[in-house]
C-alpha cells in the first residue's frame, strides 16, 4: 500500500501518470472531434448537440453538472500531465553529469524532437481556445452569444482576418505530432508494446496523429469554404 501511495515519487510512477492522463485526453479529443463534425449538420443539429452536453444526466444530475464534472476531471488530468512532464524533465536535466557539447538527433523522430515545445504550444492553445469558444472573452471572440454554439463557431473562425483559424490549424498540426509520439510512449509505459504487434501500435499512433487533427481542421475549412455558414 505504501508503495502505491509513493509511486508518484518514482520515475516510472511519473511516466505512468503521464500515460494515464494522456489516455484520458486522447479519449476527450476523439469525442470532441466527433462532436465538432456535427457542425456540418447545420445550426439546429449542432446547437442541439451542445445543449445535450449541458443536459446530459438529467434529471438525476442538475443542468450542466456532469459537464462540469467532466471539465474538472480533464483539467485535473492536464495539470497532472504537465506536472509529471516537468518532474521528468528536471530529473533528466539533473542526471546529466556532463553538459552535451553536441546535440545529436540519432534515432529520434521529428515528433519526439518537438514534444516539449509542441506541448507548450498546445497548453497555451487550450487556454486561448477556452477563452475563444467557451468563455467568449471580448476581444478574442468578436460576437459571442451564449447557448448559440453554431453562431460562435462560425463567427469565431471568420473573425480577425482568419487569424483564429490559422492558430487553430497550427495547434492541430502540433497536436498531431504530440499524439503520435505520446501514444507510442504511452503504450510502452503501460507495457502494451510487444514485437508481435509493434507495427499495429505504431499504425494506431499514426492513425490518431492523422485522423484527429484532420477531423478538427475540417470544421474551419468548412467555414472558410462556406459549407458551414
Amino acid at each position: 500500500m505504501v508503495g502505491v501511495l509513493t509511486l508518484h515519487r518514482t520515475t516510472i510512477g511519473k511516466k505512468v501518470i503521464m500515460a494515464v492522463t494522456g489516455l484520458i485526453w486522447i479519449g476527450f479529443v476523439v469525442g470532441h472531434m466527433y462532436g465538432n463534425l456535427k457542425a456540418f449538420g447545420g445550426p439546429e443539429y449542432f446547437n442541439a448537440y451542445a445543449e445535450g452536453l449541458r443536459t446530459f444526466g438529467e434529471p438525476i444530475f442538475g443542468h450542466a453538472h456532469l459537464l462540469w464534472l467532466a471539465r474538472i476531471g480533464l483539467y485535473g488530468a492536464l495539470v497532472l500531465h504537465v506536472w509529471s512532464f516537468w518532474q521528468l524533465y528536471q530529473h533528466n536535466e539533473a542526471s546529466r553529469n556532463i553538459p552535451y557539447t553536441e546535440h545529436r538527433k540519432v534515432q529520434a523522430t521529428s515528433a519526439s524532437l518537438t514534444m516539449r515545445w509542441g506541448g507548450v504550444f498546445i497548453l497555451l492553445f487550450v487556454i486561448y481556445h477556452l477563452m475563444h469558444f467557451t468563455l467568449g472573452v471580448p476581444g478574442i471572440h468578436p460576437d459571442f452569444v451564449w447557448e448559440d454554439a453554431y453562431h460562435n463557431l462560425v463567427t469565431g473562425f471568420r473573425s480577425y482576418f482568419y487569424i483564429p483559424t490559422i492558430i487553430y490549424m497550427l495547434a492541430m498540426v502540433a497536436l498531431g505530432f504530440h499524439l503520435y509520439h505520446g501514444a507510442w510512449s504511452m503504450f510502452q509505459t503501460l507495457g502494451l508494446n510487444n514485437r508481435a504487434y509493434t507495427r499495429l501500435i505504431r499504425g494506431l499512433a499514426l492513425a490518431l496523429a492523422i485522423v484527429i487533427p484532420l477531423g478538427f481542421i475540417a470544421v474551419p475549412v468548412g467555414v472558410i469554404a462556406g459549407i458551414i455558414s
